[in-house]
């Protein structure tokens, strides 16, 4: 896997890659809907951090955040990881790890407050997140409270955070 991490880059989404985004997308999900959301958030403006994992110049994985509210601290400045997709025949070589330890290190220079991420329970905590209920913190969708998980960039950011978070609305779409 080493090698795999001194092959592979990260870098911002650049006009020329929305193709190659929609098919990653498109090939890491059951369904186009994740690849349609990416679009859909793109064209309207939404997509507050886009990267890209190349390896041997080619694109081959993805993660967006975006914006969301904590309903009861609208100060706080939140961001919500996802869509995030590598291409399955290139999983589990450490790109989205790569992509993951990229962005959340954008979103904190970016002096965002805080994370949450609807995904797999045992994959996030590696990279800090914990289930965001421990926060008082409740997802806008009905998901088991082990998937809706959190990270305060600095600790206590999300004390009397307690409430909905809501995404951008194009997620609903």
């Amino acid at each position: 896997m080493e090698i795999w991490y001194r092959m592979t880059t990260v870098r911002p989404e650049r006009d020329g890659d929305v193709e190659a985004i929609h098919y990653i997308n498109r090939l890491a999900f059951d369904t186009a809907a994740e690849a349609r959301l990416v679009d859909l958030l793109r064209e309207r403006g939404k997509l507050l951090l886009s990267l890209v994992a190349e390896h041997h110049g080619q694109a081959v994985g993805h993660i967006v955040f975006t914006r969301v509210i904590a309903e009861s601290r609208p100060e706080l400045r939140g961001v919500g990881l996802g869509p995030m997709a590598v291409v399955p025949s290139l999983q589990r070589r450490g790109i989205g790890s790569l992509l993951v330890q990229a962005g959340l290190a954008e979103c904190l220079a970016i002096a965002s407050d805080f994370a949450v991420v609807l995904g797999h329970p045992h994959y996030y905590p590696r990279f800090g997140f914990a289930p965001a209920s421990r926060f008082g913190l409740r997802c806008s969708w009905q998901v088991p409270d082990d998937v809706f998980m959190a990270l305060e960039f600095r600790p206590g950011t999300l004390a009397g955070a307690a409430g909905l978070v809501q995404y951008q609305p194009e997620f609903n779409e």
